[in-house]
């Protein structure tokens, strides 16, 4: 089959590569429909994340058609348009028995293989997916391929986001960073009742985006945003604001323009070794800080009534449709944003 494969920094190839073959009774190989690009793929791409092995197979959002089940498959049956999050999941265990997914004892991220171990990822023609029944659910009747893709991470991660920052209808809010998941954000804080919700970036589509979507748009580059949010707010700060992009600069910001005793909701994937502020910070603020990974599994279809809604907006983010084959090119396109890139998705 084909696939895009790691062959180290910045460097993906479309080349041939043995088809995946079911490993263990409660496994299922999918064909895969459709795939995507996401930021945290841009990690091991500059080697940001150290320890890829060369030769991984790519990616973690997909959607496709179940076309091998092992012999203790019981839900997902052949011929099921499924999607799918980045990791497995036993559910079954006591992380997702909490409905905290994303920390399953026995789950893999799909993409990623160290030394000879993990899980080979989704942009492919073809990838095996382990405890498929707890793993894989089926797409609704309605539900196109892209929403269907975007709820196996993206969307769930920007809710999971804004579920965080227990956003209610009377809260001051800032979502910093209108990437993807940043976009989800501020739809998802919208669906959670918030209505005074500011977005920061500085590239003017995405502001223009966010704005689309219902928040205030914000230049980092142009405006003090800072400034801006304390006279909104009293001189106060937001009530929480949601860190999505996982650099140095947005952590520090989130704690800039946050109120005392307010949240600060991270999920982007940061790899700095220390806090951007120091502890002293964070006792004088009385702040309160959740991070981590989207239990996706978990969000999946609890979303699910919101995708089914005729005015659901999530697929708008998704600027760019290439093939597989163009996957080299279209990492470029998505890591440099070029011709205004937002979300890539690959047809298969």
């Amino acid at each position: 089959m084909k696939a895009l494969t790691f062959k180290g920094k910045q460097t993906i190839d479309y080349e041939s590569v043995a088809e995946p073959k079911i490993e263990t009774a409660t496994d299922v190989i999918v064909q895969i429909k459709m795939c995507a690009i996401c930021g945290s793929d841009l990690h091991p791409y500059h080697e940001r994340e150290k320890g890829l092995d060369h030769s991984t197979i790519m990616g973690h959002e997909f959607v496709g058609e179940v076309v091998e089940a092992g012999r203790n498959v019981r839900n997902i049956q052949i011929g099921m348009n499924v999607f799918s999050p980045f990791t497995t999941n036993c559910g079954a265990c006591y992380y997702c028995q909490k409905g905290l997914t994303c920390r399953c004892a026995r789950g893999q991220l799909f993409g990623w293989r160290q030394n000879g171990q993990g899980l080979h990822g989704g942009q492919a023609e073809y990838v095996r997916v382990p405890m498929a029944d707890s793993t894989l659910a089926e797409i609704p009747s309605g539900i196109t391929f892209e929403k269907a893709l975007l709820l196996g991470d993206t969307f769930s991660t920007g809710y999971f986001c804004a579920d965080m920052a227990e956003v209610t209808v009377d809260g001051v809010y800032v979502v910093v960073g209108c990437g993807p998941v940043g976009l989800m954000a501020i739809i998802a804080a919208r669906e959670l009742g918030g209505e005074k919700l500011y977005a920061i970036d500085s590239v003017v589509a995405r502001l223009e985006k966010a704005k689309q979507f219902g928040a205030i748009p914000l230049d980092f580059s142009k405006q003090d945003v800072v400034n801006e949010i304390l006279e909104a707010t009293d001189g106060r700060g937001a009530d929480a604001v949601m860190e999505v992009v996982g650099s140095e600069s947005a952590g520090r910001s989130a704690y800039d323009l946050v109120r005392p005793g307010g949240i600060i909701s991270t999920v982007g994937v940061h790899t700095e070794k220390n806090m951007t502020f120091s502890p002293i910070e964070a006792y004088d603020k009385n702040i309160v800080y959740k991070a981590g990974r989207c239990p996706a599994r978990y969000y999946m279809e609890k979303l699910l009534p919101i995708v089914q809604q005729s005015d659901c907006r999530i697929a708008e983010i998704i600027t760019d449709k290439m093939k597989l084959k163009d996957g080299s090119q279209a990492y470029n396109i998505f890591d440099k944003k070029l011709n205004g890139c937002l979300k890539i998705v690959l047809e298969v």
